[in-house]
């Protein structure tokens, strides 16, 4: 194949990288999300949970879990040509919240993943990307056997700004995924934009 003269003198494209978080409760899928999407091996740092943490973990709801993240998981996904998100997954326990802050630094915007039976699970998560004006999205993951619910009356249940996008999804599949990250570089982008043109006036 020949290649033409403009293609060859094309610079390369140097792309644009954003950072997103994946937050939720206990046991409500980060881990599989990042590891479903991510085009590189995912790191992970899951330990197995033991009977010391019994008191602590409550594994209501997530019997069959065994481990737990204990600092973050990491992935990264190529959205196209020009973008690349790098994923940061925060541990779901209360006791490692402290690393949140740590993450939290220059996040684009997240993604508050919540699971229906649990729902009270996530609202830690809502209130600190609230408080910290961060953008998110709330992902609504569909486990198998679980209620659907409608999403306007998850909105109302987690009782979220009406701009907050909530978008029904699965963890392990990697096309639903995407569609969830998708929808945090659109809504943060909304809101930079929001924010530039009440600045302007």
């Amino acid at each position: 194949m020949i290649v033409g003269r403009s293609e060859r003198g094309k610079p390369p494209v140097e792309p644009v990288t954003l950072k997103i978080l994946v937050a939720g409760g206990f046991g409500v899928g980060k881990t599989t999300l990042v590891g479903a999407v991510s085009e590189i091996r995912p790191l992970r740092t899951e330990e197995v949970l033991t009977e010391a943490g019994r008191p602590v973990d409550d594994t209501r709801g997530v019997e069959g879990k065994h481990t737990t993240t204990v600092a973050m998981d990491f992935g990264r996904i190529t959205l196209r040509e020009d973008l690349v998100l790098y994923l940061f997954g925060t541990p779901g326990q209360d006791r490692f919240w402290f690393l949140w802050d740590e993450l939290a630094t220059g996040a684009l915007g997240a993604v508050v993943l919540a699971d229906t039976r649990r729902l009270e699970d996530c609202f830690a998560a809502v209130d600190y990307f609230e408080r910290r004006s961060i953008p998110f999205v709330i992902g609504v993951n569909c486990f198998d056997g679980a209620v659907r619910h409608p999403a306007e009356a998850i909105r109302q249940a987690l009782d979220l700004d009406d701009d907050v996008p909530v978008v029904l999804c699965d963890a392990r599949e990697r096309e639903s995924v995407k569609e969830v990250l998708i929808e945090v570089v659109r809504h943060a982008g909304t809101q930079a934009a929001d924010r530039r043109a009440s600045v302007a006036t």
